[in-house]
């Protein structure tokens, strides 16, 4: 049942990076990519009817990690609150510039409200990048699971680090520039004409910035965390996950330059799964690794609820996702096609 339930957890995880990243991507690229004012309405409403069900995987991640490892959700808000509190008002900000910037006709509001929304998108990128850096690269646990990090230290990775060093850096931007690229595919698969070929181009510009992150943190996070690649030398197959990774890299760039939107964007999802697997495989079967010592791991066994709640539990994630999926399924084939200029202003 461990091995279960933290795949389970890993797949809603990856589902939420996926889905609500091109929500978060565009967000990013909001300022930059349109440039007048029915370009910003048209990739407001490129994610307007699925934004905020994208964000469902969040909440129903950190739901199921509640009573399927109970241990690891107390120990990492003892330690992470204020970076989860930030991350709640991150998404509050980006909630309210969507919903709030056609409320009222005025030049000033929707600046406001643009710079919000850029604002709210790329922190919200950032911090999740340097809260998996932080999960990979270990934390201070002490002998009663619980830990304190401060926002720095000596930027070094160590026994008594803090939330920002050169690795967790390393991820935020990691993160950052990944979720851009994923926007910017998305935009170029919803829109049509200047904001399209503005998406393309770019896609094409961050794509190199992507791939030359990708080269630096797959050995950094090897630095920062040694034993990362035990389960892959005892598991040799599992070193078809880096070969993935940038398979899926030069298939952004091949279909982005041949105009082939939809496959771009493809493979920009599997960039994503791949690099959260990678990383879910490099922990497995810990859940937070302690910088003190190995004996003070939070792993599945000791954080695992009582085998009855995960019986039960299974069988009830299994009802909510199928109702879910089929909700997603019907949300996104009435959403396809592009999303015309000529659309107007974005409406919930």
């Amino acid at each position: 049942m461990g091995f279960i339930w933290f795949w389970v957890v890993a797949v809603m995880l990856v589902a939420y990076v996926v889905l609500d990243g091109f929500d978060i991507g565009v967000g990013i690229l909001h300022l930059f990519v349109a440039q007048t004012e029915p370009q910003r309405q048209v990739t407001l409403h490129s994610i307007g009817p699925v934004w905020d069900g994208n964000e469902v995987w969040l909440l129903a991640s950190g739901g199921t990690l509640y009573f399927a490892f109970p241990l690891l959700y107390a120990s990492a808000f003892s330690g992470f609150y204020l970076a989860l509190m930030i991350v709640l008002w991150l998404l509050i900000g980006r909630a309210a510039a969507i919903e709030l910037r056609m409320k009222i006709n005025n030049g000033v509001w929707r600046a406001f409200f643009d710079g919000v929304f850029f604002i709210s998108s790329a922190l919200l990128a950032v911090f999740y990048g340097a809260a998996l850096a932080n999960v990979i690269r270990g934390v201070p646990l002490g002998a009663d699971g619980y830990f304190f990090l401060p926002l720095w230290t000596d930027w070094r990775v160590g026994p008594q680090p803090g939330i920002l060093d050169w690795y967790t850096v390393i991820g935020g931007v990691v993160a950052l520039v990944a979720l851009a690229e994923h926007g910017a595919l998305y935009l170029a698969v919803k829109t049509e004409g200047e904001l399209q070929q503005r998406a393309r181009a770019t896609g094409r510009v961050l794509w190199i910035a992507l791939f030359a992150l990708t080269i630096i943190s797959l050995p950094a996070s090897v630095i920062a965390r040694p034993d990362t690649l035990d389960n892959y030398r005892k598991y040799p197959l599992t070193f078809a996950v880096p070969v993935i990774v940038f398979l899926s890299l030069l298939g952004m760039i091949h279909f982005c330059r041949k105009a082939e939107d939809r496959k771009a964007f493809g493979c920009s999802c599997v960039y994503l799964s791949i690099m959260m697997a990678g990383a879910a495989i490099g922990l497995y079967p810990r859940l937070l690794p302690a910088t003190t010592g190995a004996q003070y791991d939070i792993t599945i066994d000791h954080a695992l609820s009582g085998p009855h709640t995960l019986h039960v539990g299974l069988a009830w994630w299994g009802f909510g996702m199928l109702l879910a999926l089929t909700y997603f399924v019907i949300v996104y084939r009435m959403f396809r096609g592009k999303v015309p200029v000529e659309s107007g202003g974005y409406e919930h």
